[in-house]
């Protein structure tokens, strides 16, 4: 009988030792990080009913790999995305714990199709939540801490580049336009001077100066807001960006949509060098409680597999691999696992600890470099 090949479907993938383990250190130290913020872990489910996890939300639809529950008879889902279930758990389970409520996690998610920019359909994706709350201390305590759990896992340096998502609505109001907003939204976004002319929008011309580093970027659109129409979310930005930037870097770039379809009156993306898309991204949004009710809320997910695979935020843990030869001090072995180490026990005595990638020897008084 001929073996059938391993293959996996288009977007999915095996992770082996190295890659696993790294995925599990650099999730440990982001979690342990939102922890030590006061941010208490749930784990929600993979599979959850496809209305749940917006199966009624055309948009949201489109990346729902679905499928039939034989037990309910009823259409379930793998989830995209965590941020909705978290908003899930707040308002049923936790409907009654107090505001503002801090939640993290961590876990995998399916996306039914991939983009060029993220070939793979199944990632890591870890976050923080804080439910209650979309204010500007809300914002800037959730920009810190996502910039912190950054700084535990290793990963930098970090850009930050913020955006007001309600920032042509906002505008609408003093500079109309005769087409459809989003129309505006997308020539803004594209950063299209002859789209925007072509439009008739010309009023919106300085919004492309205001782009870039940060100070310059906000005095022009400062500048550009001689109505007032824009000041609060102004003086919003500055006071989230004061207590972070001398740690990293930050840009602004108000007209930015891309990820942010669902966020209100804040958004942020987070970047490293090496990576064509956003690693990140956060900001303000609420969550429908029904009979037009919702709860205000701010939060960011981080999508560290393609920081994994390219080697940040992890160790060297050969300097940590100890090989035990046979008739080893048991009691010893033990020991240095309990520090941290991790020990490889030999079977017969042709193996070595070259071969098994260990850069210790367990001799008789501790360990030896191979």
């Amino acid at each position: 009988m001929t073996k059938a090949p391993a293959l996996l479907p288009e977007g999915l993938r095996d992770r082996l030792p190295a890659q696993a383990e790294a995925a599990s250190r650099v999730t440990r130290a982001l979690v342990d990080a939102m922890r030590a913020h006061g941010y208490g872990r749930v784990s929600p489910p993979l599979a959850e009913f496809r209305e749940t996890l917006g199966g009624n939300d055309e948009r949201s639809a489109r990346d729902l790999l679905r499928f039939t529950d034989p037990v309910s008879q009823r259409t379930l889902a793998l989830r995209p995305d965590i941020t909705r279930q978290v908003g899930r758990i707040a308002t049923s389970l936790l409907a009654a714990a107090p505001r503002p409520l801090r939640l993290c996690y961590a876990g995998q998610v399916v996306k039914l199709r991939a983009s060029q920019l993220r070939p793979a359909r199944e990632m890591l994706q870890v976050g923080a939540e804080l439910i209650g709350s979309d204010s500007v201390a809300a914002a800037r305590e959730i920009v810190t801490v996502a910039i912190d759990a950054l700084e535990a896992a290793g990963i930098g340096p970090v850009t930050i580049d913020f955006t007001l998502p309600d920032l042509v609505d906002l505008l609408a109001e003093v500079h109309p336009v005769k087409v459809p907003l989003d129309q505006l939204r997308d020539e803004l976004d594209a950063k299209d001077a002859g789209g925007l002319a072509r439009l008739g929008a010309d009023a919106y011309l300085p919004l492309l100066r205001a782009t870039g580093p940060f100070d310059r970027a906000i005095a022009e659109l400062a500048a550009f807001d001689s109505e007032g129409v824009l000041a609060t979310r102004i003086e919003a930005l500055r006071a989230i960006a004061a207590p972070v930037r001398d740690r990293v870097t930050l840009t602004l770039d108000p007209t930015e949509r891309h990820g942010f379809a669902y966020q209100s009156w804040f958004g942020f993306s987070v970047f490293v060098p090496g990576q064509g898309d956003a690693v990140g991204r956060g900001g303000s949004y609420a969550i429908p409680l029904g009979e037009d009710q919702e709860e205000a809320a701010v939060g960011f997910s981080l999508y560290p597999d393609p920081l994994i695979d390219a080697g940040l935020g992890t160790a060297d843990q050969a300097e940590r691999r100890i090989f035990l030869p046979l008739g080893h001090d048991a009691e010893l072995a033990a020991s240095l696992r309990a520090d941290g180490w991790h020990t490889v026990a030999a079977l017969t005595d042709a193996e070595d600890a070259d071969r098994l990638g260990c850069g210790y020897v367990l001799g008789p008084d501790g360990p030896v470099e191979a």
